[in-house]
């Protein structure tokens, strides 16, 4: 499902652009006549994919935990051309976590103040506004790792679950307002951040290939979207799963490495 041309994104804003799943959504949208606003911490990685973009992109050094920060992009973005018709948090960190290592805790709290935090602190200076306008679509980047607990990604999980039901919540609070709200839960998308697990990936999906499914699904306002499409399934099955065949089955899973920088 397309909408007509003239409904189009042309002003959008995404954060986690500087690579990954944010960068390959800014060199999709920029093959198009879009203006992009690029958001991440590394000024190298973003002024290098803006210049791939030939003019398009407003490049903004700030992380999403720090809430002025974002306020201050945001602000800066539309005076420069308008409201965006879409804002893309896709923003996120993943390590390997276990409770019981004290020296975990600082990670726990890196992983939930980025993947959760920072997504409201990307949304909020643009809900107003959109619902004034009646119109824009907010899209957050979640993951099937919200759909059970998984071991050794005890934030990771927990931020991706949280963050499913954020955007739910934060879906049914914009009902009737002309503002959408889609949550995308990819599977393993091949990326920086899954080129260093030690365990098998079953459906990795090229970055090229999921940022062109996302923005379908954006452009189709589609409430919650699983890609590829195999691991909407497999989310199926791990909901539906006893806990006791699940404790047993993924008690064995391949674990992310700890100590990742963040």
């Amino acid at each position: 499902m397309r909408r007509d041309a003239d409904r189009r994104p042309r002003r959008i804003f995404i954060t986690g652009a500087s690579s990954g799943i944010g960068a390959a959504l800014v060199r999709h949208y920029a093959r198009g006549d879009v203006q992009l606003g690029l958001v991440g911490r590394r000024r190298e990685a973003l002024d290098a994919l803006a210049a791939e973009c030939g003019g398009k992109a407003q490049v903004f050094v700030a992380d999403v935990t720090d809430s002025a920060a974002m306020q201050t992009a945001a602000a800066q973005f539309v005076a420069a051309g308008g409201l965006p018709d879409v804002v893309i948090a896709s923003a996120g960190v993943s390590v390997g976590t276990l409770t019981e290592h004290a020296e975990d805790a600082d990670a726990f709290a890196r992983v939930m103040h980025t993947n959760v935090l920072g997504m409201v602190h990307t949304f909020q200076p643009f809900v107003a506004p959109m619902r004034a306008a009646g119109a824009g679509t907010l899209v957050g980047i979640a993951s099937v790792a919200g759909v059970r607990g998984l071991p050794g990604a005890g934030a990771y999980s927990a931020s991706k679950a949280a963050v499913r039901r954020y955007l739910e919540s934060l879906r049914v609070e914009l009902h009737g307002s002309g503002v959408r709200v889609v949550t995308i839960s990819p599977g393993y998308i091949d990326t920086p951040m899954t080129a260093i697990n030690p365990y098998p990936m079953p459906f990795l999906m090229p970055a090229a290939a999921a940022a062109e499914r996302m923005a379908c699904a954006i452009e189709a306002g589609r409430r919650h979207v699983v890609m590829p499409w195999q691991m909407s399934w497999v989310a199926r099955l791990l909901g539906w799963l006893p806990d006791p065949v699940y404790d047993r089955v993924f008690a064995r899973a391949g674990r992310k490495p700890r100590g990742l920088p963040l």
